[in-house]
């Protein structure tokens, strides 16, 4: 089986960052790390393709730096990662990020797409489902389980009851939860090997596109303070205060 997961690199959370004054885009370090909702796509990737000897392709968009975050994945035990790596895509929107992996997924070709169900950094959770129709293939959203073989994908999706049981022809686009598998930590000999294992750089004229950026940030301000509530002490009649502030928050 020839699985595709999609792998993005984002800052550190824990390091302090700061945005371009004035485009108020994030100025990206050139040390970044693997995302963490996507360490379990790798993992699921991982899992699925050395159950039917296949094989792990990463596809990434965004700066490429160090590559610390795709050396991470390799080092998990993925062969081989393509990066479109461009400054044209500079503040694109989800639409224009689904097209280019879409594009790169059709040129490496694929039996299986594993992505997080969205990034640290953006939280736009659509991404997947953008790439599975541009791929013309089904998507299979909030996975918490996943088989496949035999020609077809079955996974549990999560709801507010429980899961439903979803299953649909391969090839296929799939979207995991954080939790879906236990991650492996990179071994020494992975950690060595991944130095080894092919990166392709793309720029987006390499994939026939243009680049199309439709949204911009204006302006980026603080988040108000939050304000100290109101005590209302109890008098016998303390109910009325509070039945007073729901209405006026329309909650009842």
């Amino acid at each position: 089986m020839q699985v595709v997961v999609c792998a993005k690199q984002i800052p550190d959370p824990a390091t302090p960052y700061e945005l371009e004054p004035d485009t108020h885009l994030l100025v990206r370090p050139t040390e970044q790390i693997l995302d963490d909702t996507d360490r379990y796509g790798v993992e699921m990737g991982l899992q699925l393709a050395q159950a039917s000897e296949g094989t792990v392709t990463l596809v990434s968009m965004g700066p490429a730096g160090n590559m610390q975050g795709i050396r991470q994945a390799l080092a998990m035990g993925a062969d081989k990662a393509v990066i479109v790596d461009d400054p044209s895509l500079r503040g694109s929107d989800a639409l224009t990020t689904a097209r280019v992996l879409a594009e790169v997924i059709k040129r490496e070709g694929f039996d299986l797409v594993i992505a997080g169900t969205e990034s640290t950094d953006g939280y736009s959770g659509v991404v997947p489902q953008m790439v599975a129709e541009l791929l013309g293939v089904p998507a299979l959203t909030y996975a918490t389980a996943v088989t496949a073989g035999d020609g077809s994908v079955t996974i549990h999706r999560q709801t507010a009851a429980g899961y439903d049981i979803v299953e649909a022809d391969l090839p296929a686009v799939v979207s995991v939860t954080a939790g879906v598998v236990e991650p492996r930590y990179p071994t020494f000999k992975g950690i060595m090997e991944a130095k080894k294992k092919p990166v392709e750089t793309l720029s987006v004229s390499d994939l026939g596109l243009e680049p199309d950026i439709r949204q911009k940030v204006v302006s980026v301000e603080p988040a108000p303070e939050r304000q100290a509530g109101e005590i209302v002490e109890d008098d016998g009649e303390a109910y009325l205060r509070i039945v007073e502030l729901l209405e006026k928050v329309k909650v009842i």
